[in-house]
């Protein structure tokens, strides 16, 4: 789950780090009460899941109330790389006297989470590591021995932090990566963290990505999940329970298990198609939940033909041979559908779902032919195909 900056600001908050006083609003109206309570000057920043906002003109220097309101109603409906604004967070504005980058992700590769820290602020951390690597500071925490205050504060000298601001960056780093690994995060991230021309560190911009898996750890990330960005399909899937993304291929993929799933879409391209989605159904594939994912699937008006792709390891074939076959009932399909059933009891299925064969329901005896029908069926309807 991708938050708003404010929300971001507000999860780091909760973990005791400084953030300048600021109030979310919805309405030009809501912008300058805002502004009245805080006092100008302040900033007007859109909110937006996506970065650029800057460049766009989605971020503001209000001087005076007036032109709180200007800048609110040019930024409210302002459209950001597909994102349209409908929300801004009012912000009492900062001295800045320095700007830098902070954060914590996983290196999956080292198993390990991977911390940065950089003098070089405010601006795009590829950037930087594209053209001055050297000044980015990096530490791997092993999640078992935790980060030590004495590991922050050599990470912070490496770093090249002016003396002004080790204190506070140390503080606000190990407050950070508890954050991070308390609040089951991928991603926190503090772009500018900055030294004020008074000498206190403070957060100005937060950029943090949950974990959508946690969220049963984590009762208040409800209202989080509820400002996710997501198109028509995605909304009627979530809605469902279903993990879904939609994609811009005609191929519509349904499997059992994530790792499935992906090989799926990889198959499809592989024999010149493009899947129009990622659909996994995890291991239930009764009734209900695959009803619920051709719904889904059969409302996209891309999608020419389906792939129904299920390895049955826990999940038994005949279990999920008389789920297709009831939600096909259920279900008024218009695009034709390959299945290809695996694993165990699919002989038992595949003898269910034989009766029931046709033009536009197949089967196939690999996932590699089942792909190729797939497409070819595809492309006979219309499709995009590659």
């Amino acid at each position: 789950m991708d938050l708003f900056e404010y929300q971001g600001k507000q999860f780091f908050a909760g973990y005791g780090m400084p953030i300048p006083p600021g109030e979310v609003a919805f309405t030009v109206d809501e912008a300058v009460a805002a502004a009245e309570r805080l006092g100008t000057p302040v900033m007007v920043k859109a909110q937006v899941h996506t970065g650029g906002r800057g460049k766009a003109g989605g971020v503001k220097f209000a001087a005076t109330i007036d032109d709180v309101r200007e800048h609110t109603g040019n930024i409210l409906g302002l459209d950001i790389s597909g994102h349209v604004v409908g929300r801004v967070w009012i912000e009492q504005a900062s001295d800045i006297a320095e700007e830098y980058y902070a954060s914590f992700t996983l290196d999956r590769s080292a198993k390990k989470h991977l911390g940065m820290l950089s003098v070089e602020g405010g601006v795009e951390i590829e950037a930087v590591a594209e053209e001055n690597p050297d000044a980015i500071a990096k530490i791997w925490v092993d999640p078992v021995d935790g980060l030590e205050e004495a590991t922050i504060r050599d990470w912070v000298a490496s770093a090249g932090l002016p003396e002004a601001a080790v204190e506070g960056a140390v503080d606000i780093l190990g407050r950070l990566y508890e954050a991070y690994v308390d609040g089951d995060a991928d991603l926190v991230e503090i772009n500018p963290l900055i030294l004020t021309e008074d000498g206190r560190v403070q957060v100005l911009d937060a950029k943090v990505t949950l974990d959508g898996n946690s969220v049963f750890r984590h009762g208040s990330y409800t209202e989080f999940d509820e400002t996710q960005t997501r198109d028509e399909r995605e909304t009627a899937a979530h809605s469902r329970g279903l993990q879904y993304v939609g994609l811009d291929g005609s191929v519509g993929v349904i499997a059992n298990g994530a790792g499935l799933a992906m090989s799926t879409v990889d198959v499809v391209n592989q024999v010149g198609g493009s899947a129009a989605n990622f659909l996994d159904i995890g291991g239930g594939a009764n009734a209900d939940v695959m009803a619920g994912a051709l719904e889904v699937i059969n409302n996209d008006p891309a999608v020419r033909s389906i792939f129904i792709n299920i390895f049955g390891g826990i999940t038994r074939g005949d279990e999920v041979a008389n789920g297709i076959v009831e939600a096909l009932d259920r279900v008024d399909i218009e695009a034709p559908i390959v299945i290809r059933l695996d694993g165990t009891n699919a002989d038992e299925g595949r003898v269910i779902l034989e009766t029931h064969l046709s033009e536009s329901l197949q089967m196939a005896p690999t996932m590699l032919e089942a792909a190729r029908r797939a497409v070819a069926l595809a492309d006979a309807s219309g499709g995009a195909g590659a």
